[in-house]
Order: structure tokens, then C-alpha cells, then sequence
């Protein structure tokens, strides 16, 4: 089975999109994509309403 946020990560690495939006009910689904990436550090998560999770790229942090 694929997951969807595999291919959502790699946009977001490559600049494609800017933002990945995963609500509560897909953080098991993101984060099984999600730990898999060697660069995972670099995914960092922003709290929003709800428990949805706005994650961005950024290699300026860690």
C-alpha cells in the first residue's frame, strides 16, 4: 500500500509545494512516512487548532 504523504514529503523537499497540512486523525499515516526520511530533521512541525500539524522544510534549523 502506498502512503500518500511519501509523495507529499518529496514535494515538499523539492520546493514543489510549501506546506504539508495533516490533521490528528493522519499523524500515524504522515509519521510513518515521515521517520523513514534521512533528512527528517529537517520537517519541523507547527501546533495548529484541533491537533492539525502544518509541517515546512527547513534546512536553517537543528
Amino acid at each position: 500500500m502506498n502512503n500518500p504523504f511519501d509523495e507529499k514529503i518529496e514535494q515538499l523537499r523539492k520546493g514543489e509545494i510549501e506546506t504539508i497540512e495533516v490533521s490528528k486523525d493522519e499523524f500515524f499515516m504522515f509519521r510513518e512516512a515521515w521517520i523513514n526520511q534521512e533528512d527528517k530533521k529537517y520537517f519541523r512541525g507547527i501546533a495548529g487548532l484541533n491537533g492539525n500539524i502544518v509541517y515546512v522544510y527547513d534546512t536553517t534549523t537543528v
